[in-house]
């Protein structure tokens, strides 16, 4: 009876059992939608630079030291948000918990970083038409990192609170997902913005 009244008290897990569950298919939806809308965007940039008479970009060629160490913060970030899940299917949660914060303190650097990016610029959005594509593009981009970021901090706590096991931890599959392609659109960008100009 007193077991019975243990195991009634322990905290029910958190998502489905299925990995495709219906949470799997609507952010499968969502990277759709907002893998278009990037597209969208470093198309304009792609289209706008083909035609600008200016320099591109205005300043000179872009530094890259500092974006390529928030490329290897965002990639490293991902394979830690991999192990964390991995690590819930072989039944450790407290090396999936340590991973799930180390994937967290990454990004919350990749934000720190940008931000010091945006600071350093000697132009704003609206000064001239790479201004407005750059804070644009990667503005959107940080937008997104924020919410993987609040996505990251949510399940932390819940495996914190031990809510996954090694069958059920279809949140975190999902969660996931969203930061692997949240890191997967921060490569075009990367690619775009801070590389492509050496092409020129």
């Amino acid at each position: 009876m007193a077991e019975a009244l243990a195991a009634s008290e322990k905290p029910l897990p958190i998502g489905s059992a299925g990995k495709h569950s219906g949470g799997w298919w609507g952010v499968m939806a969502l990277i759709a939608t907002e893998g278009s809308l990037f597209g969208y965007l470093l198309f304009s940039y792609f289209y706008l630079a083909s035609q600008a008479e200016q320099h591109w970009p205005p300043e000179g060629l872009p530094r890259l030291l500092m974006p390529g160490i928030n490329t290897a913060l965002l990639l490293t970030s991902s394979v830690f948000v991999w192990a964390s899940e991995r690590c819930l299917r072989f039944g450790q949660p407290r090396l999936s918990l340590a991973a799930m914060a180390a994937a967290s303190l990454l990004g919350a650097a990749f934000v720190a970083i940008q931000l010091g990016e945006w600071h350093s610029k000697p132009y704003g959005p609206s000064a001239n038409l790479y201004g407005s594509l750059y804070f644009t593009i990667t503005g959107f981009h940080l937008l997104h990192v924020v919410i993987g970021l609040v996505i990251l901090a949510l399940l932390l706590i819940w495996i914190a609170l031990g809510y996954f096991d090694h069958r059920r931890h279809a949140a975190v599959t999902i969660g996931g997902l969203y930061w692997h392609f949240v890191d997967a659109v921060w490569l075009f960008v990367f690619s775009a913005l801070y590389l492509f100009p050496y092409l020129g």
